[in-house]
């Protein structure tokens, strides 16, 4: 029966340089979400018609996303490699409007803080769709889900 869902996410801490507060919050946020309720089904055809749950493994190598999909028992059923040149835009632009939505919560009026955060979203819901449209023929994503693995994307381009 299948199960087309991710049950668990592990960051490459290695990609990783850099984290403060804000960040290491949106990462939790966005992990708990995404494995609370999301829709992940590979397209391909595993061995014995495996179809989920998965666990997926994400980092950055050479400039591109890896995306290591692994059974319930830890079996690596494939490794999905993205290129991200069209992701530099997006996430240089998240960045930028995360680090205006943190300033604004800590000195701007709730809404000069509602302007920038509808400006966040915007952002992130195009970069969702950016990533769908990647993912299309590989992975069937929904929005919720497209949204959160772009936030997970973000968190391992950080640098200090």
């Amino acid at each position: 029966m299948a199960d087309p869902r991710i049950i668990a996410v592990d960051l490459d801490d290695k990609t990783i340089i850099w984290r403060n507060a804000d960040v290491e919050q949106e990462r939790r946020i966005a992990i708990f979400d995404l494995l609370e309720g999301n829709h992940f089904q590979p397209e391909r055809e595993y061995p014995h018609g495996y179809a989920g749950p998965f666990r997926i493994g994400l980092r950055v190598e050479e400039g591109r996303l890896a995306i290591d999909i692994f059974s319930a028992d830890e079996h690596l059923l494939e490794t999905l490699i993205l290129g991200l040149g069209r992701f530099r835009r997006p996430i240089k632009d998240y960045f930028a409007i995360c680090d205006s939505y943190y300033q604004a919560i800590r000195q701007a009026t709730p809404q000069q803080i509602e302007t920038v955060d509808m400006a966040r979203r915007g952002i992130h819901n195009d970069a969702a769709e950016l990533l769908k449209e990647r993912l299309q023929g590989k992975i069937d994503v929904d929005f919720d889900t497209a949204r959160r693995l772009f936030t997970l994307i973000c968190v391992l381009h950080i640098r200090g």
